[in-house]
């Protein structure tokens, strides 16, 4: 028994000193990670990023990956002045914005903020100019820093009320018989959370409107983050929240149901909103979310009222115990199933691991994972008989251990939360397989290119041809070419074909490079008319 103390003290004290360690590298990978597109992958635009036209567009396009709604549409004009772009039109994936006034020759600034599927507002800008290009207006896309850690703060305190006050709650209702141990604790935690539900809200509503810390009180604030997905996560939390506090203070005879009502409230909220649950199939990926959370809320929130339980010797320490670790077996196995497969979506490939921000917080989740199960094994096949037949000495060392459990789920807590600015490698792929899209516009004539997929590699390019006055093009010939001059790349000339649905199409087509290419398409109208339009057109790596 002596050897077995020690290998569960020195397990202990080796994962609390890493863990101190890596709670600093979890707040820094959580605050620097890149706030990137997660669902919302922009696709195509028109007019295209860089585009020189020669007259104002009647209507700007924003076509994404998927379904979008609209926060903040702006037109920035050349002297810098913002113009709200309030009259536009959803149609599928495609943002259709009218532009309400003439444009002034110059360069012009499209900016747009929009908020996906999962509840994760996003933005970006491009530029076009109206007849000769001028100096861009500034636009600021600084990263504002105090919001982001006042979101990463709100997302933990959340996960502390949801997951150790709620589960802590069940605990004490359905495993602790007539133990009180950890009773302020998880009344505290359930607090914590009743206060940053609301509060994560408002500052979901600040980063989706872009807007900073300053503005939290405005009502416009709370009706943007209520009306997103993470909406839906706030009111079933403040509700999971609240059942756990009435076990905790309620009748007696209502506690259990409170608990148990409040812990699937839990896994409802969680899975309300997120990149994991706006994941495809949806009917796997959200029940596999509400599984994990549950599965979380009840292991954890039982470490805290057990170790001080134990901690404390009570009479009713070793029916409690008794109970968890007959139970947790069967509750890790599922939880651990249902995160094994939310990583296997939201990854794919074992290269975006090391490859992708959020690839990086994985690894470090699991790194903790590690520890946490190889202490809880320790805990559960070592120390737990000897500490449930009353055994003084194993159960003041087992509360010990329970507590670094405790610490690690914590570092869990901040890696999780660290998610919330990160895309998963997933919605990457999703980006990647997109088309790169130009529309190409010129007195004699235009076009609409697409390149699929559009980063380098082999793709294929498809063109709707055009008058200038988007009328059909009966052009004989359709050559496309694509140069790079400042990468040493000679022009590459490829003949398109008519497939028939009225396009053309130039299929077996190597991009070398990614980078901005400049495309031209040279229109055959007859033997002694050849027409050519231009333009720079973006491919991703």
């Amino acid at each position: 028994m002596t050897s077995y103390l020690q290998t569960a003290s020195t397990t202990g004290h080796r994962a609390g000193r890493l863990v101190v360690g890596l709670l600093a590298l979890i707040v820094f990978l959580a605050i620097m990670a890149n706030q990137a597109f997660a669902h919302a992958a922009l696709i195509k635009t028109d007019p295209a990023d860089g585009a020189v036209l020669e007259q104002g567009p009647a209507q700007f396009s924003l076509t994404f990956s998927e379904p979008v709604s609209p926060l903040v549409l702006t037109l920035v004009k050349p002297d810098g002045t913002p113009v709200p772009l309030t009259a536009f039109r959803l149609n599928d994936q495609t943002v259709e914005i009218d532009n309400p006034q003439e444009l002034a020759p110059g360069t012009h600034v499209l900016s747009w903020r929009v908020i996906s599927a999962d509840g994760h507002p996003v933005g970006g800008s491009l530029l076009f100019s109206i007849g000769a290009p001028s100096a861009p207006p500034a636009v600021s896309e600084a990263v504002d820093w105090s919001l982001r850690s006042a979101i990463w703060i709100g997302k933990v305190f959340l996960y502390i009320g949801l997951l150790l006050g709620v589960g802590g709650a069940f605990a004490l209702a359905w495993l602790a018989r007539d133990a009180h141990a950890g009773q302020r604790f998880i009344a505290a935690a359930i607090l914590g959370g009743l206060v940053a539900a609301p509060l994560s809200l408002g500052l979901q509503g600040l980063d989706a409107l872009g807007a900073p810390l300053s503005n939290l009180a405005q009502p416009v604030i709370w009706r943007t983050g209520l009306g997103t997905s993470f909406g839906w996560t706030v009111l079933v939390a403040l509700i999971a929240l609240g059942l756990g506090l009435l076990s905790l203070a309620g009748p007696r005879a209502a506690a259990k149901p409170f608990a148990l009502a409040g812990l699937a409230g839990v896994g409802v909220a969680l899975a309300a909103s997120g990149h994991a649950s706006a994941a495809e199939p949806q009917w796997l990926t959200r029940p596999m979310v509400f599984l994990h959370g549950v599965g979380i809320a009840f292991w954890a929130g039982a470490l805290m009222p057990l170790g001080l339980a134990l901690k404390g010797q009570s009479a009713e320490a070793a029916p409690f115990l008794r109970a968890f670790s007959r139970l947790i077996v069967p509750v890790v196995a599922a939880l651990a199933a249902a995160g094994v497969v939310l990583a296997v979506i939201q990854v794919q490939t074992p290269s975006a691991l090391i490859n992708t921000a959020y690839g990086w917080l994985l690894l470090v989740k699991l790194g903790l994972l590690v520890f946490l199960f190889t202490l809880a094994a320790v805990n559960r096949w070592k120390l737990t008989a000897a500490a449930e037949t009353g055994s003084t000495q194993v159960q003041r060392r087992l509360s010990h251990s329970i507590g670094v459990e405790l610490l690690i789920v914590l570092a869990i807590f901040g890696v999780a939360a660290g998610w919330r600015f990160t895309p998963p490698p997933r919605a990457l792929a999703i980006a990647a397989a997109q088309p790169a899209s130009v529309h190409i516009h010129a007195l004699q004539a235009m076009a609409d290119l697409s390149i699929t997929p559009g980063h380098a590699g082999p793709v294929v390019a498809s063109m709707i041809i055009m008058t200038g006055d988007f009328g059909p093009f009966d052009a004989k010939e359709v050559t496309l070419v694509l140069s790079k001059p400042d990468s040493g790349i000679e022009p590459l000339k490829r003949a398109a074909t008519k497939p028939g649905d009225g396009s053309w199409r130039v299929d077996n087509l190597v991009i070398p490079v990614p980078g901005r290419w400049t495309v031209r398409i040279d229109i055959l109208v007859s033997d002694f008319e050849l027409v050519k339009i231009e333009a720079p057109i973006d491919i991703r790596p």
